[in-house]
Parts: C-alpha cells; structure tokens; sequence
C-alpha cells in the first residue's frame, strides 16, 4: 500500500492494481497515489477477486499474465458477477500481439496498455474512464429511443423491446453517443475522443471491438448499427450491419 504525500489532493476513488511483478505494482501505485487515489494491491487472480467483491473498487488495473487465474479468466468472472459486472477495468499486457489485446476488450476490458507504459499514460488513462463514470446524469424523462431500442439516461440503462441489456459504462456511452447522432457517420477517430477520451492516434481497433460486442448484447437490435467501411459508424433503425 502506498501512502499519499501531505501536499496532493484528498483521497477519490479506490483503484485496485493486479500484478505478480512487485517492482510494478510498487510504480503504478505510487503514481496513482501521488494523483489522489485510493491504492489497493493483489498479486495473483484468486486475491485480486477476492479484494475486488470485498472492496468494490472504482477500477482495476489488471494484468493479463497472472498466477493462479489469468487476468482474462479473472475479466470474464468480474463480468459474470452481477457485485463486480460495472466495475470498470483497464488492462496490462506483456504481449503485443493483437489477439490478447482484442480477447481482453471482447471479454469487457474498459482500454488496455501494453508494457513497457509510462506510468504517467496511465494515470491519464484511469481518470479518462473514471470521468465517463462520474458523468451527472440527465433528466429522468430523457429517454433515447431508436427501434426496438430504449436509453435511460437516467437509470443509465438500456433495454431492447422490455428486455433489459447488460451493457459496461464504455459500451453504454458507445450505444448512446451513436444513437444521439443518429443517421450521421461518426469516425472511429471520433468515437475514440468521444466515449474513450483518448488522443486520436490511439488504436481504432478499440472501437472496432466494442461494436461487436455491442452488437452481439443488443441481439437482432445490433443490426442497427451500421458499418461504413473505411470510415466508421452510424446508426439508422433497421439498418444492415455494412454498407
């Protein structure tokens, strides 16, 4: 545990880092810290699950590579558990290989980092998703509706005909910031400034996998969503999934 020096800002939210590598553990929570978060550690799978149900953390940094469970095994579990389904994730990863980092996003990742990162990304990486968390709520009347397809703003859910969708923060924001555009083509450069905050030159491939996993939650729904090749996306009732 790494305690915040007298001079930062009081504590926000807890921030729980999973890793088996002690010297990493030791810098990302001291950044972390030194930004005002409140900084818990586990080491293999099993206690990063244990502390996550224990502690409800806002978010988890989470390796890939981890003793006892894998951070993907330990992702899919987080998801599966109705207590840990919305805590938001951001992965680590050794491997530079698309696949891993394209599994962790199709499992529910929030964003991922590759090592070696500086930790100062990080710290940008983890307020990014944690400001898409905090975002006040509109109106409870302002609901978004596109087909079969009702947003909540408000209750921060969705539901297709009456059927209720488990979406993560990240794939909410991602339906909802193409159904308040809808019909309009919006770059995955776009997207990317948009529901992840990132910098343009970030992977577009993110984007990419959230679509499809959003497509896949939403059903025959999912159809809406419109891929305009070589561009982006948008979103129409009843339209095919490419154009």
């Amino acid at each position: 545990m790494v305690s915040a020096d007298e001079d930062i800002s009081p504590i926000k939210e807890r921030i729980l880092v999973v890793d088996d590598e002690p010297d990493i553990v030791a810098l990302v929570a001291y950044h972390l810290a030194r930004a005002g978060y409140g900084v818990s550690t586990a080491s293999s799978g099993p206690e990063a699950l244990a502390k996550a149900a224990s502690e409800l953390p806002a978010l988890i940094v989470l390796d890939l590579m981890l003793p006892g469970l894998s951070g993907f095994d330990v992702l899919e579990r987080l998801r599966a558990d109705p207590a840990t389904a919305q805590i938001a994730v951001l992965t680590l990863t050794a491997r530079r290989e698309e696949p891993d980092r394209v599994r962790g996003l199709t499992l529910g990742a929030d964003d991922y980092l590759t090592k070696p990162f500086s930790p100062q990304e990080l710290t940008l990486r983890v307020g990014a998703i944690l400001r898409r968390l905090r975002a006040p709520a509109p109106s409870p009347t302002d609901v978004v509706k596109i087909g079969p397809v009702r947003i909540d703003r408000a209750a921060h859910e969705v539901h297709v005909d009456e059927d209720i969708v488990d979406l993560t923060p990240t794939e909410y924001k991602l339906l909802l910031t193409l159904a308040e555009r809808k019909g309009r083509v919006l770059a995955r450069t776009l997207l990317l400034e948009t529901v992840w905050e990132a910098a343009p030159d970030i992977q577009t491939r993110t984007v990419d996998m959230h679509v499809q996993r959003l497509r896949a939650k939403l059903g025959d729904a999912g159809d809406m969503i419109e891929t305009v090749r070589g561009f982006g996306y948008r979103i129409n009732s009843g339209a095919p999934k490419s154009a």
